[in-house]
């Protein structure tokens, strides 16, 4: 793949230079059959797992299922969390879909009183403060303002369960936020600037003017005198997350237009006169039955989205949008067809991505205009 990447990036500027730009691939009702069946696949598949578990005795030592039982499926919890998250997101976009009925089942299978309140008691257990912080209380919060935002008598009896651990991932994160004296920059689940955004998003939705506040002021303290973003250091060798581009996508959503441009304009100063076919190269992935290795197809998704993101801040006429889109379009064009092309390392993750980025989720959090429910095709 290597060796044929600059061919099929000179294929992909080419064509998308020949033709007009575009947003986002759409989500379709086929791509969302296909997405759907990863997270119904492994919503509720116990093994293999991965768990970052704390024992505080012989008496903790329980399978996953006991443990966090609204979240134990698709590998690990936070992976869980998202995959129930892709449901609820495609059951709202397409209403009437085959795999409605399925879905359901699973969402209405983990989402009860009784198994939220046990996650909570695990969540608020003795040496359990850094359990999935942030990445995957991000994702409990982006799950619950999808939720929020879905107009359904289930979709608000499911709301009503989880409410107790949202109240919980909050509190956490809001105890975290003011002891946090530095952004942790890494390209995987600890770095800051992704899960930011998702917690921003959430705070949009409820209304959480606290949260917002702790986070705007991180955002100043962390990143608003940044400059020069070192693209050329990424990626690492097992990134799914891009350091620089995810820092871009929250701060668009703190800044306003006018000081966001500005700020972009010194974190990327090369973006304006940018050549897509070097500012940013999709990246190579080389093992795909590899759980680290694999992060990379992630990689090109996630910074498709952010790049979709960044360019969405920003107006029409600003020469920097289209290098971002086509830049993005090169990604996606990489990264979605990998999706149903990998094993249960990948496969158990990568849906969540893909929806995200092909549902615009980033862009049209908290917008009821651009709620994805808008849709009622099947």
């Amino acid at each position: 793949m290597g060796d044929r990447l600059p061919a099929l990036v000179a294929v992909l500027i080419t064509s998308c230079l020949s033709a007009p730009i575009v947003i986002a691939a759409d989500l379709d009702a086929r791509a969302a059959e296909r997405f759907a069946r990863l997270a119904l696949e492994c919503a509720h598949r116990e093994y293999p797992n991965k768990i970052s578990h704390v024992l505080n005795s012989d008496a903790d030592a329980r399978p996953p299922r006991e443990l966090t039982p609204a979240f134990y499926g698709c590998y690990d919890w936070h992976s869980a969390v998202h995959g129930h998250w892709l449901l609820v997101r495609l059951v709202r976009t397409y209403p009437h879909a085959p795999f409605e009925a399925a879905a359901r089942a699973e969402l209405a299978r983990s989402l009860t009183p009784d198994n939220i309140a046990r996650e909570v008691t695990y969540l608020e257990g003795e040496g359990r403060e850094a359990f999935e912080r942030p990445y995957g209380l991000a994702w409990l919060l982006r799950l619950s303002a999808e939720l929020r935002e879905w107009d359904d008598p289930q979709g608000r009896e499911w709301l009503a369960a989880l409410l107790p651990l949202e109240t919980a991932a909050a509190n956490q994160l809001k105890v975290w936020l003011p002891q946090l004296a530095y952004p942790i920059r890494s390209g995987e689940h600890s770095q800051t600037a992704l899960s930011f955004g998702l917690m921003w998003d959430w705070a949009v939705v409820s209304g959480d003017s606290a949260m917002r506040d702790l986070l705007a002021l991180k955002a100043g303290e962390f990143y608003a005198k940044d400059k020069k973003c070192p693209l050329a250091f990424e990626p690492s060798g097992t990134d799914f997350l891009s350091p620089c581009l995810a820092e871009a996508d929250f701060m668009r959503r703190v800044l306003d237009p006018k000081t966001f441009s500005r700020w972009l304009e010194r974190f990327f100063p090369s973006l304006a006169g940018g050549d897509p076919t070097r500012w940013l190269r999709p990246a190579v992935v080389t093992d795909r039955d590899d759980p680290k290795l694999a992060h990379i197809d992630g990689l090109n998704l996630s910074r498709a989205w952010m790049l979709d993101g960044i360019a969405s801040a920003l107006p029409q006429n600003d020469r920097r949008v289209n290098v971002l889109l086509i830049v993005a379009a090169l990604h996606r064009q990489v990264g979605l067809p990998a999706v149903l092309h990998v094993s249960y390392v990948g496969s158990h993750w990568l849906g969540t991505y893909a929806v995200y980025l092909t549902s615009r989720a980033g862009i049209n959090a908290g917008r009821p205009e651009a709620s994805a429910g808008a849709n009622s095709g099947t």
